[in-house]
């Protein structure tokens, strides 16, 4: 069947000029949200949309199985304020998590937060929440309809929970950090801009500042502490050390894992806070990354990359700040990456390495370097850890493709401290041992070798006709490690489907090396592992290129238009949500100016022409269009997605429609699913959730022509 796509107004007469190449934006005026002409473009694509979604053969089958499966507890690890301990918990189908507290661990737990009694339908969500360090206070950010901006209260953490009058507006993107005598709380925020920050706008995010918010004043009373009048562009963020005495502040330009380092004693300081403060530049260049893991005494120890794409730990004596003084810690290991750090017990570290996508946990002395022990871990992802220097116990959570969740607690002050598992979920509908997961080795165009992750029915005869869902991310240093859905496990058991996450370059799967070969002018890399995923799935006999369905968000988004726009023979099914896809205007709206350390620049000649090679709304068809059909595209977005703007992928819809869409050899459809109070996806009600994976999943089974199977 063909479709009857929206017709949308093309403007020829707007072109833009890079560098002597007139490109034409012919769908520019879709970056206006708020104008009558874009709110019924999106009205009309969604009538289109809606009911071929909602009429899918296994729609309401995937849903209510979803449903029920989803309905299981969820816990976060305990964490330890005072003398009483906190953690999440959602009985299973509640929108937000809630915050429980409990005086001692088996103890009897009460609610101590739950924002669910914010909103009717789950769309305000806790975005950042911190206890002051005895437990006086508690800060917390809300976020309404998925946006990143935030608003801060406070509450005191007593019995009564009494709510306090302190708000803090315009916060985004910002640090939370208690001074240890709980007087008040450093945080970032911006300055007023016109018009409207409701998570609609495009406006780009510029001038961020470090506040210092004094518990009972007005924010209009708060104490400026930190501006970089100069570099619009930069980012800080304010951790106390340890024993409370210093305010460590990191600053960052865009995403690349470097950041300036600054300190101040806030103990100099005899009337306390009261304006900027003679921060000590302890590093004042962008050369490396360096995260603040603890201090003892003047010796500050660091997690870095200087001289170490895998990381090491270095020590820093503040007093002889010089390099020559700096010395290793822990080295950097021969291919393992270094990840989380944490102090505990005092004198140890929990240190987290990153072996081929698969965590390592091991315990090592603080004053030496030296391993202590390796604490026990299957094959997958330590997807939380909660420690403090002063207390000898934690807690962390495993995690794979087919555990939802093990806590594990031990006790570092105990003769032989031996974790044992603390909490352990089991979903109710689903056996682990009907699924097999592996981890293979694939060559990319270059040879280079790429890890990708594989989940099947045991049991599974390689005959080429499997339906494959194809994911990946690859950029931001951000490495995909196993972890839980049900989703993907429904795919896999009702719809006789392989799960595949392809580790592709431009992640931090191996550490700087791997993340700069997908980046910047190597960000074609990237594509191309991710197409060779797809080859050697066909080339091994798991499937054929019309039963794979490729997915990704975000920068995953790009990476799928992209590879459906140069190989749209190699898949069956795209679904990209909340993709980057106007790769010349990104850095324009909001955040996106961040993003340049990965992507480059249009402004600039050199990076302009890497940009318009892959860029998806630039790279897309002009009609009329006679190569080979394309998949069947779902395309994401919402309308209150303030980090990728929805103009991105409304212009692309568009574009491809007018194109490809207008071809009388192209018969699966080219849609767009725009949603309504929700963001880029953090926070998103678990209603919103389970609607949105039963329309991805049922479009892939619609298009793939895949039954349901009991």
């Amino acid at each position: 069947m063909a479709f009857n796509y929206p017709a949308a107004r093309r403007d020829e007469s707007k072109v833009d000029d890079y560098h002597g190449n007139k490109i034409c934006d012919a769908y520019a005026w879709l970056e206006d949200s708020d104008s009558a002409e874009t709110m019924a473009f999106v009205e009309e694509q969604n009538k289109v949309t809606m009911p071929y979604l909602e009429q899918c053969a296994v729609r309401a089958q995937f849903q209510q199985r979803l449903t029920e499966l989803y309905d299981y507890p969820k816990y976060s690890c305990p964490y330890k304020r005072g003398n009483r301990y906190f953690y999440f918990h959602n009985k299973g189908l509640q929108n937000q998590d809630v915050l429980y507290v409990q005086d001692s661990l088996d103890g009897p737990a009460t609610v101590f937060f739950d924002p669910n009694k914010l909103s009717e339908d789950g769309t305000v969500a806790l975005k950042m929440g911190r206890l002051s360090e005895e437990c006086e206070y508690f800060a917390y950010g809300l976020s309404s309809s998925g946006s990143d901006w935030v608003t801060v209260r406070f509450m005191k953490a007593d019995d009564d929970l009494t709510l306090l009058p302190d708000v803090l507006e315009r916060v985004k993107f910002s640090c939370l950090a208690w001074t240890h005598d709980a007087k008040g709380v450093f945080y970032n925020c911006y300055p007023r801009q016109e018009g409207k920050t409701d998570g609609t706008e495009t406006t780009s995010n510029l001038n961020q500042k470090l506040y210092f918010h004094v518990i009972g004043s007005q924010q209009s009373e708060d104490i400026l502490v930190a501006e970089f009048p100069d570099h619009p562009k930069w980012h800080s963020s304010a951790t106390i050390s340890d024993d409370g005495r210093y305010a460590v502040l990191s600053i960052t330009e865009g995403c690349e894992p470097v950041n300036r380092l600054w300190y101040c004693d806030l103990k100099e300081l005899p009337d306390g806070i009261t304006g900027l403060l003679p921060w000590v530049k302890l590093v004042d260049n962008f050369d490396a990354q360096y995260s603040y893991v603890t201090n003892e005494g003047t010796v500050f120890t660091f997690r870095s990359n200087l001289d170490a794409p895998r990381y090491r730990l270095i020590n820093i004596d503040i007093q002889k700040p010089d390099r020559q003084h700096w010395t290793t810690l822990i080295p950097q290991h021969d291919k393992d990456v270094l990840g989380l750090v944490s102090c505990v017990n005092q004198h140890h570290l929990l240190v987290n390495y990153l072996h081929d996508v698969k965590d390592i946990l091991q315990v090592y002395e603080l004053s030496t370097g030296q391993l202590v022990r390796c604490l026990p871990l299957d094959v997958g992802t330590v997807s939380g850890v909660s420690c403090k220097k002063k207390h000898a116990d934690f807690f962390y959570k495993f995690t794979s493709f087919t555990t939802p969740g093990i806590i594990y607690h031990c006790d570092l002050s105990k003769s032989s401290p031996e974790p044992r598992v603390f909490r352990e979920v089991e979903v109710k509908g689903i056996k682990q041992d009907d699924y097999q997961t592996s981890q293979v080795f694939y060559p990319s165009k270059d040879g280079t070798e790429i890890p990708m992750f594989l989940v099947h029915a045991k049991g599974l005869k390689k005959d080429g006709t499997h339906p494959v869902f194809l994911y990946g991310y690859g950029g931001f240093e951000a490495s995909i490690q196993p972890y839980y859905n049900v989703a993907y496990l429904l795919y896999v058991r009702h719809l006789g489907g392989v799960l595949a996450v392809a580790n592709i370059r431009g992640g931090g799967e191996y550490g700087l090396t791997w993340h700069k070969a997908g980046t910047l002018g190597n960000k074609q890399n990237g594509f191309d592992d991710f197409q060779c995923a797809a080859e050697y799935l066909i080339q091994e006999k798991y499937t054929a290129a019309s039963r794979i369905a490729i997915n990704g968000g975000s920068n995953g988004g790009l990476l799928v238009a992209a590879c459906v726009n140069q190989r749209p023979d190699l898949f069956g099914c795209a679904v990209a949500e909340v993709g980057v896809m106007d790769m010349l205007k990104f850095h324009k709206f909001t955040i996106g100016h961040a993003w340049t350390s990965d992507y480059g620049c249009s402004d600039d000649p050199k990076q302009f022409k890497w940009l318009i090679k892959y860029s998806p709304l630039h790279n897309l068809p002009p009609p009329p269009y006679s190569g080979p059909p394309y998949p069947a595209v779902l395309l994401l977005t919402a309308d209150h997605d303030d980090r990728v703007v929805p103009l991105h992928t409304l212009k692309y819809c568009a574009t491809l429609q007018y194109g490809v869409g207008s071809s009388p050899l192209q018969r699966q459809p080219l849609m767009v699913r725009v949603d309504t109070k929700s963001g880029h996806g953090a926070g998103k009600p678990t209603a919103k959730a389970i609607q949105e994976d039963a329309h991805i999943f049922s479009f892939i089974a619609e298009t793939l022509e895949i039954s349901w199977k009991d």
